[in-house]
């Protein structure tokens, strides 16, 4: 059962027959929706996704909610300094 807040929550499930013909369920692919705009804020030396989360909403599991607020493919880059960030919303 996955947690509730979790962002794969409330996506369907897919069964998938693999190659040797068992059926696993997986949920299905997610797509991020824009969030609502929460501001923006410059990175700093030593800030971390986890601890922007912890700062933003009391909860460093939820770094997540920063990498879907940006358009990085690679979220890490939301690391360096001087990068503007993007916040999510509400």
């Amino acid at each position: 059962m996955l947690d509730p807040s979790s962002r794969y929550a409330r996506q369907p499930l897919l069964s998938v027959t693999l190659p040797d013909g068992t059926v696993r369920t997986m949920s299905a692919p997610r797509t991020a929706p824009a969030p609502p705009p929460g501001g923006q804020r410059l990175t700093a030396p030593g800030d971390r996704l986890d601890l922007m989360a912890a700062e933003l909403t009391g909860d460093s599991t939820q770094w997540w909610r920063v990498a879907d607020a940006n358009p990085f493919a690679d979220a890490t880059r939301l690391e360096t300094p001087g990068i503007a960030v993007d916040l999510p919303g509400g």
